[in-house]
């Protein structure tokens, strides 16, 4: 148990960041999802913006892989460009 004010309002933030981080990452893997299952080419493409910067955004705060934001959107503009 943390004796310090310090150490006990760095664990009570660091829950908050932490459940910010997980709804954040969840709603983007939905997200994703729902693309992945659309088979409307028009919906597609106008979801195709908002789902890359949900992305761009996790992978800026680190809750995501660079590299596997990079290629989740690299596999859902495909995906989009084939329908």
């Amino acid at each position: 148990m943390a004796h310090h004010k310090s150490a006990l309002k760095r664990i009570r933030s660091d829950e908050k960041k932490r459940e910010r981080n997980r709804y954040q990452h969840k709603t983007a893997r939905n997200a994703v999802r729902k693309l992945r299952d659309c088979t409307d080419a028009k919906e597609a493409s106008s979801m195709l913006p908002l789902v890359s910067a949900m992305l761009d955004k996790l992978a800026k705060r680190n809750i995501l892989h660079k590299n596997k934001a990079s290629n989740l959107k690299s596999s859902l503009t495909k995906h989009v460009s084939s329908l």
